[in-house]
């Protein structure tokens, strides 16, 4: 269970500063996951097979002739950056390499649907570096071989601070395509003040003490999910089979009145008010309530567990300045600056020698900051624990726009009829 007898001191750094857009990246998604980091802390499932295979000599066709220009384009989600920049701005002191930083993915689909006419012609998008979600537009991208393949020799810093379970990632294994940016869970939020006791099991989302007061995610993906896990089913390992039982789980919570309704990001706004009393949640949307409006919710990993996702850094193939991309990639693996970013978004960071890193900044300074930073440390949505990582899993993986597509005819009738 995650702390939260009191807002996380981390909150105060950036938690608040939550991205925009990022649940709809789960939008017919079929989200694999954060497969490589949490494998080696015993997160349960396996993600489905890649979506394409890459040539023996893909990685040096590709980079054969390519030189540094000293500039790239970099599209990253809103507010996932100090809006100030101080790791680019340290990056192009110590490279020359300008970076011209743009916030403008919102959505995985339009995205896709944006860039897809131009890699399909194999033309730039304007963009030589690129943070996507593990979803099924993932796979379209690889699938489509849209992605440059990463020369892993450009990559010394990830090489030595990753953790080093992320080259067995189910999504791309190896990280022929990508390597993670940053993820976030997926578990239950409650009032503890309404619910009279403390939540921390799926089945509390069933109990009839609740009638009328749960929140459920009206994103299939995060509903389906958690109607697995109820079952004792692993997302990640889920077939159609699978799928219609969860969906006579969830049925059954709906037909027994439970469900107050099928929220989207307005979940936050109905435990406010009271409506629910306990509800599916993105963690960093409730410890951002508790801190701005100065409320007292508790977000949990559920006993059954919860899901976790992640963003890539990645390549298009069409890029003009591979090479000044895969140094920034690169870049935000060194200790400091991967340390740096962790205490400005305060999500879960892929360098575990960064939490160390952090504690030295505490250690230097005084007063808030101080506290800030030791919190950031300490927390558990930057630097989840092995327990919290143990009850973590994948999304359900799709293979094909077929298995997609059973998947939204199972689940997508609760949250409408």
């Amino acid at each position: 269970m995650f702390p939260t007898d009191k807002p996380d001191p981390s909150l105060l750094r950036g938690m608040t500063q939550r991205r925009l857009g990022r649940r709809d990246a789960f939008r017919l998604g079929g989200v694999s996951a954060l497969g490589a980091f949490l494998a080696a802390c015993g997160v349960e499932g396996k993600g489905g097979k890649p979506q394409a295979s890459v040539a023996p000599d893909a990685v040096e066709k590709f980079w054969a002739g390519k030189a540094k220009n000293g500039k790239l384009d970099f599209a990253n989600w809103p507010l996932y950056m100090d809006p100030k920049k101080p790791e680019l701005k340290k990056f192009t002191a110590q490279t020359g390499i300008q970076v011209n930083y743009q916030e403008v993915i919102q959505e995985m689909g339009p995205w896709f649907a944006k860039v897809q006419p131009q890699l399909s012609a194999a033309q730039p998008i304007g963009y030589d570096l690129m943070v996507i979600t593990n979803s099924i537009q993932f796979g379209q991208f690889r699938s489509g071989g849209f992605l440059a393949p990463l020369d892993h020799s450009k990559l010394p810093n990830y090489a030595a601070n990753a953790a080093k379970s992320y080259a067995n990632e189910s999504f791309d294994p190896g990280n022929v395509f990508s390597i993670p940016w940053a993820s976030g869970i997926t578990g239950i939020a409650y009032d503890a003040k309404k619910t009279g006791r403390e939540i921390t099991s799926l089945a509390d989302l069933w109990d009839p003490a609740f009638k009328g007061k749960v929140g459920m995610f009206s994103d299939t993906q995060e509903l389906a999910n958690f109607g697995l896990l109820a079952l004792g089913l692993k997302p990640g390992e889920s077939d159609e089979a699978a799928w219609k039982k969860a969906a006579a789980k969830l049925r059954e919570q709906k037909d027994a009145g439970m469900v107050r309704n099928y929220y989207d990001q307005s979940y936050v706004d109905a435990l406010g008010k009271g409506e629910v009393w306990l509800t599916q949640a993105w963690s960093g949307d409730i410890f951002q309530k508790n801190v701005s409006d100065g409320t007292d919710f508790k977000f949990i990993i559920p006993s059954e567990g919860g899901t976790i996702w992640t963003d890539n850094m990645t390549i298009p193939i069409t890029a003009a300045n591979p090479v000044d991309a895969i140094t920034l990639m690169d870049f935000f693996y060194e200790v400091e600056n991967a340390a740096t970013l962790a205490e400005y978004i305060n999500y879960v960071c892929p360098v575990p020698a960064a939490q160390a890193q952090i504690k030295e900044h505490a250690a230097a300074a005084t007063g808030e900051d101080k506290a800030s930073l030791n919190g950031i440390a300490a927390s558990p949505l930057v630097f989840p624990g092995e327990a919290d990582y143990a009850k973590l899993h994948y999304y359900v993986d799709f293979n094909t726009a077929e298995q997609q597509q059973a998947f939204q005819n199972i689940f997508q009738p609760i949250t409408l009829s």
